[in-house]
């Protein structure tokens, strides 16, 4: 590798996508220099005016595109499958993969592109194993979060905004396509890669443990509002009207917890009383609250500065609560002080901060966060250079 160039210099994408999943895994190798090309219909896929908007053009379309070409095709026609179908396999040792969630059948299914390029890779994400329909917020209700989301005696399911498994399920595609491409380099053949939004989220619980308990303790869990689950975490007032979030998972950082509160006395004086030992998650857990009763009083009488103040000098685990507006104007890891964001000027949108990749190479060179494409602005230049007509 030429530490000159980005570490995934000279792969090339075909993405055939919307939304949010196969469009974060292709933003995500574009990011570490792969040529991303995002084919859409003209005039944009179903997702090309999805919200938030700003002077009437997608900041959601302009976020998950960054770094690739975009070309606009129109598939519903003989002659632009071909078109398609002939830019997927076109020749190149780093080429003749495509990502995709969209439905995948005739022409553009892995039989018929791999009879073009028989060591084609493709990904191909769906909502069920089955291919049925389902998306980040449907999957989410059937596998459970909902019921231990919100406070402790809301009656009903409580949604998050996060689309956690459309995320988690983009970056597994990006890591898909880079094992079947590691794959083929090793052994010439390419394959078909099939991912899931469900089963990435039922993994999840799995690997989490919440099958396993839902198996086998009798009792469901319950919900637990802002306490973390298992541990001591919460969610504490100041006196100037801000909220914090205090953790101790470790034996060391309840240490110093103690230590930055003045607390530690009284808090072992507890301890000894319940016949408790706060250095086990679990038993911080199952006495959060006598814990809580300590604590906030000494969050209540002091502002924000003074806790952060405190709270640093002893390293104790927590952080504000921000919105996303105070984030931006206050936390300096959304900032130009991160190597990660750059000033760009995004066509239609204005100048603003905008990420790269959190990944970092010590061998290869990063890429610098860049602009997400006007729809079609390379679709000349792209059909041209691998000798298709316009």
């Amino acid at each position: 590798m030429n530490a000159g160039a980005p570490i995934l210099a000279g792969l090339r994408v075909v993405e055939l996508s919307a939304f949010v999943a196969a469009p974060l895994g292709g933003a995500t190798l574009a990011a570490l220099g792969a040529d991303v090309i995002r084919v859409d219909p003209p005039g944009g896929g179903i997702d090309i005016d999805r919200w938030p908007l700003h002077g009437g053009s997608s900041l959601y379309w302009a976020g998950l595109n960054q770094g690739k070409r975009s070309v606009t095709i129109d598939t519903r026609s003989e002659a632009g499958q071909r078109q398609v179908s002939r830019l997927i396999a076109a020749p190149g040792e780093g080429g003749g993969i495509v990502l995709t969630n969209l439905p995948v059948q005739g022409w553009n299914s892995y039989g018929a592109l791999s009879r073009l390029r028989p060591d084609l890779i493709m990904v191909v994400i769906t909502g069920d194993r089955d291919g049925g329909a389902a998306v980040d917020y449907t999957v989410n209700a059937a596998v459970g979060f909902p019921w231990l989301t919100g406070p402790e005696d809301h009656d009903g399911p409580t949604n998050h905004v996060l689309p956690a498994w459309d995320g988690m399920t983009g970056f597994l595609a990006a890591f898909a396509i880079l094992a079947a491409e590691r794959h083929r380099r090793l052994h010439g053949e390419g394959q078909l890669v099939e991912l899931s939004l469900a089963d990435v989220a039922m993994a999840m619980a799995g690997h989490l443990g919440l099958i396993g308990e839902a198996i086998l303790e009798p009792v469901p869990r319950g919900r637990f509002g802002n306490d973390v689950y298992g541990t001591f975490g919460h969610d504490f007032g100041t006196r100037d009207g801000r909220r914090v979030m205090v953790l101790a998972l470790t034996p060391r950082q309840w240490l110093r917890l103690g230590e930055a509160t003045g607390l530690s006395r009284a808090l072992s004086e507890v301890e000894s009383r319940v016949g408790a030992d706060f250095r086990k998650e679990g038993d911080r857990w199952a006495h959060r609250k006598e814990l809580c009763t300590l604590l906030d009083p000494w969050i209540a009488q002091r502002d924000l500065a003074d806790v952060r103040k405190t709270f640093d000098r002893h390293g104790v685990l927590w952080s504000p609560y921000q919105t996303v507006k105070q984030l931006v104007a206050e936390d300096p890891r959304a900032s130009l002080a991160n190597p990660m964001f750059a000033e760009v000027a995004h066509p239609g949108l204005g100048t603003f901060l905008t990420t790269g990749s959190p990944l970092r190479f010590s061998a290869a060179a990063p890429v610098q966060p860049r602009t997400a494409p006007s729809l079609g602005e390379h679709t000349e230049e792209v059909l041209r250079e691998f000798g298709l007509e316009p």
